[in-house]
């Protein structure tokens, strides 16, 4: 069985989508592939998603991670877009959702770690309806 393709989607691929892409690799990588992007990229990560990332869940997302456009990424089955709060971008897909996070950037370290939980559980959830095949293949 091929594993779906999930895109985590956010306009500038710095922040949330990728705090999303390292938790599906860590939480779900024998169900699906993780990738994220965006329709403009940063030229780093978010500094505080590192830290909390690598504080919380041992992750150096500096080190496997960067910045991507949706055209750097294979073409997914599943798009999920973070709630960018303004036109998200588009990808054809098989079946899309929007996860309406609030950009914890610029905010304190426990609406980061808020965040990284709300992740964390919608990660699990999607690794569930994968697993019980209620996307397809």
């Amino acid at each position: 069985m091929n594993k779906l393709k999930v895109a985590f989607v956010c306009v500038h691929n710095s922040c949330r989508s990728q705090m999303a892409e390292a938790l599906g690799k860590k939480l779900a990588e024998n169900i699906f592939e993780s990738s994220s992007a965006g329709t403009e990229t940063k030229p780093n990560i978010n500094k505080d998603a590192v830290r909390i990332m690598k504080q919380l869940y041992d992750i150096d997302m500096e080190k496997t991670q960067f910045s991507k456009l949706i055209s750097d990424i294979p073409q997914p089955d599943i798009v999920i877009t973070m709630g960018c709060n303004v036109n998200c971008p588009y990808l054809p897909c098989q079946h899309r959702e929007d996860w309406g996070l609030e950009d914890p950037t610029g905010k304190s370290d426990d609406e980061f770690k808020k965040t990284a939980r709300i992740i964390e559980r919608k990660i699990l959830e999607l690794k569930e309806k994968i697993m019980t095949n209620q996307f397809g293949s």
